[in-house]
């Protein structure tokens, strides 16, 4: 087993409670598979100051991350992920996909309907368990 990352992840809905999910790149590893936006926890940094860093930097727009959502882990082949989702408010500009191949906004309930990344899933279903 290879290294583990710590990332963080980010949970944006917008006012039509709808939250917004990210296609990886076919140069991205996991590459087509959806993912919540998000990106690894540098040195020193705490998860939510990855997390507005990282949205700043991927999607060109400003969040405010409010609380921890979900802590876990996957394993993939070559290296596991220690995953961190934590809800966002965007708080200025609209995302836009510079690294991501497509961003979409999804209804809670029709998120299954994405092929998603697997170190995203366990969020994808707590957050359909909120909408039953």
């Amino acid at each position: 087993m290879g290294k583990t990352l710590s990332v963080v992840a980010a949970i944006i809905e917008n006012e039509n409670e709808e939250i917004l999910c990210a296609l990886r790149s076919p140069k991205m590893s996991i590459p087509n598979q959806w993912e919540f936006p998000g990106g690894k926890i540098q040195e020193g940094e705490r998860p939510e100051e990855a997390i507005e860093r990282e949205i700043n930097e991927e999607l060109k727009c400003t969040v405010k991350a409010n609380t921890m959502f979900l802590k876990s882990h996957h394993d993939y082949e070559t290296f596991s992920i220690d995953l961190t989702a934590i809800k966002c408010t965007l708080t200025s500009g609209l995302p836009t996909a510079h690294e991501h191949s497509k961003l979409i906004w999804l209804k809670r309930e029709n998120l299954d309907s994405l092929r998603w990344a697997p170190a995203d899933v366990a969020t994808v279903e707590q957050l359909m368990t909120e909408c039953l």
